[in-house]
């Protein structure tokens, strides 16, 4: 059954609203991979628009992957690539979204934790154990350690033998990153928290080099499941100051 699409309006950039209408009936399922898209003048029919606005949007939709021109053929609809994680900045900037994100979290250490401790290599437990010495060494000079954290939970990834796991810890990098300068940040105003992560990270490190899956799963789980009562916990005073700047920055992109 052929696509029709309803005039747009002039509100917004028009090729915006055609681009928008095209991607959301490829993305819906309305058009296949492998479609062809309806013809140029069907398009500015359909949407009531000029053959320069149906062009733009299709340059558009041509720079984000989602469809493709065959000479002498016309344009076909590609296989959508997945969308870039897009969250609200505003919303960042609380506790709850915090914990949020370090919900997220749990639910990615728990399985690299008991994947690592059935699959991990010699090499992989030597990784892990300079990671713990390079965490260690880094809170002993007085740094935050949260390069040295996301490198230890990273280097646990790979042990876990699974490269989508560790893509997708890759792509959410920069989120989980914030994420643990304000957990860490949390943590450093406390001897008593400090003291508990260094203790949480030994279990999970202790039960990948045991070989014991079902310990590493709970040790990594009790791990994020404090990181959020730690949160909770934290001084009112934390979340005027520095945990509300970090939280404020957590999702803006590197300049």
């Amino acid at each position: 059954m052929p696509i029709s699409f309803t005039p747009v309006k002039a509100a917004n950039s028009l090729a915006d609203q055609v681009a928008q209408a095209l991607e959301a009936s490829i993305r819906q399922g309305q058009m296949q991979p492998g479609d062809r898209l309806p013809t140029e003048l069907l398009l500015v029919a359909q949407f009531g628009v000029s053959r320069t606005v149906v062009r733009e949007a299709l340059s558009r939709l041509k720079s984000s992957g989602l469809v493709a021109s065959r000479q002498g053929s016309g344009v076909f609809v590609q296989a959508p690539r997945a969308e870039p994680l897009d969250l609200e900045k505003g919303h960042a900037a609380s506790q709850e979204a915090v914990i949020q994100i370090v919900e997220v979290r749990r639910a990615l250490e728990a399985e690299v934790a008991e994947l690592a401790a059935a699959r991990r290599s010699t090499a992989d437990l030597r990784r892990i154990r300079t990671g713990v010495k390079a965490l260690a060494k880094a809170v002993a000079d007085g740094k935050d350690g949260v390069a040295e954290d996301v490198a230890l939970h990273r280097v646990i990834a790979q042990a876990s033998g699974n490269p989508f796991l560790l893509s997708t810890l890759d792509y959410l990098s920069q989120v989980l990153a914030g994420a643990t300068r304000i957990t860490r940040a949390n943590e450093a105003r406390r001897q008593d928290f400090a003291a508990a992560v260094t203790q949480e990270h030994a279990r999970i490190v202790e039960a990948i080099e045991a070989g014991d899956p079902a310990a590493a799963r709970a040790a990594a789980t009790a791990h994020m499941n404090n990181a959020i009562d730690r949160i909770r916990q934290a001084d009112p005073a934390f979340w005027r100051q520095d945990g509300e700047r970090l939280a404020r920055v957590l999702l803006t992109p590197p300049s």
